[in-house]
């Protein structure tokens, strides 16, 4: 079976999570749907077995978080708290980081949030100043975080830092796991016009003193750990952003059934039909890439599943914003109405365009490292 076609397994997964989301709806209430997907297993579903997951992967862990979105109930926090801080810590983390934090990870008693974004640095690895110095065993960590999700309700926050490199003096990316309640560790609520259940933060590290083994994995290997996470995030944000854009089409097609003028409903002209369809195939082929990314990430291959993931993310976020466009359009007046909850949609979708990376820095990616182009910077 090819890679891109779902298994048995994978359709019945769907189908009960489907049903989960049908259950909350679009006015969910996000603790009680996290508990309830967490015990039926499926916030931890991409976690090892002998930590308490389900033994899957990113692939699995996708199709909750689509069709959660497709339901209108998604989870913003499955791409951070199981999809990166879990994988990371699954791959890298000692057996004691693994053995304090996967098992709450998967159960949904604790989750994580996810710190890289910085304010003069955006997404940039290389420009990060968030900087971590060795003073005894122990770590201290200085600098900021911008647009950091969840961070008021995680339990800790996985911070990417750099370190100086001994032999060459360069600074190298290293993760570490800070607690909330960590001395020197801040926060404060960014004011967002976009209403969401999971809110942004701005962090500030002050000398917040760590442990050595809050460090996650090799010292050495930072890169390496951190694009083990980025990928699985951008795979997961194509998952958030293809079931944002099906519960917008979903209304859309109700209404255009059922909404009639001049003796046809709407939907039987081609004018409404076909910009419907075509948002249709868009996510559609979305969703091809998300799974082809998520198949090689599975399998082991970082290179492949990096230019797939990129790909697929950008595909969905375009899809998404084009489908929702339609949706709002087709349902006209009302789809501005809180009636139909599609207006909220319209900010929520461009976020699929910028974040975690935006479009042209995935243009950037797909021309440097595919086309073999020269680098613009």
């Amino acid at each position: 079976m090819s890679a891109t076609l779902e298994t048995d397994e994978h359709k019945a997964l769907r189908s009960a999570v489907a049903a989960l989301g049908k259950r909350h709806g679009r006015d969910f209430d996000r603790e009680a749907l996290w508990a309830e997907a967490a015990k039926l297993g499926y916030l931890g579903v991409n976690l090892p077995e002998q930590y308490g997951g389900g033994g899957g992967g990113i692939s699995e862990l996708s199709i909750v978080l689509e069709e959660l979105g497709a339901a209108g109930c998604p989870l913003l926090m499955m791409v951070v708290s199981p999809a990166i801080c879990g994988t990371v810590i699954a791959r890298f983390g000692t057996d004691q980081q693994k053995q304090e934090w996967l098992p709450a990870l998967a159960d949904g008693s604790r989750t994580m949030a996810f710190g890289i974004t910085e304010p003069d640095a955006g997404s940039n690895s290389h420009r990060i100043t968030t900087t971590a110095r060795k003073d005894g065993t122990d770590w201290l960590l200085t600098g900021r975080k911008v647009f950091i999700s969840g961070v008021d309700i995680a339990d800790a926050t996985l911070i990417v830092g750099r370190t100086e490199d001994a032999r060459t003096g360069r600074l190298k990316p290293c993760l570490f796991i800070v607690p909330r309640d960590a001395e020197g560790f801040s926060r404060r609520q960014i004011d967002m016009e976009l209403q969401a259940a999971e809110k942004q933060f701005e962090l500030t590290l002050d000398d917040v003193r760590l442990p050595a083994d809050a460090l996650v994995g090799d010292e050495d290997a930072g890169l390496l750990q951190l694009f083990a996470g980025l990928n699985p995030e951008r795979i997961m944000t194509a998952a958030f952003a293809i079931g944002m854009g099906r519960y917008a089409l979903a209304q859309a097609i109700t209404y255009a059934r059922e909404r009639t003028v001049w003796n046809a409903p709407i939907g039987a002209h081609q004018a409404v039909a076909h910009p419907l369809a075509q948002a249709h195939i868009d996510l559609e082929l979305a969703r091809l890439m998300m799974q082809k990314a998520a198949a090689l990430y599975d399998a082991g291959d970082d290179v492949g599943a990096g230019e797939a993931a990129n790909m697929a993310k950008y595909a969905a976020g375009e899809a998404c914003v084009k489908a929702v466009d339609q949706a709002v359009h087709t349902l006209g007046g009302n789809g501005l109405t809180r009636e139909f909850g599609l207006a909220r949609l319209i900010t929520a979708a461009r976020v699929a365009r910028i974040a975690p990376v935006s479009r042209e820095m995935i243009l950037n990616y797909v021309s440097h490292q595919t086309l073999g182009l020269p680098k613009s910077y």
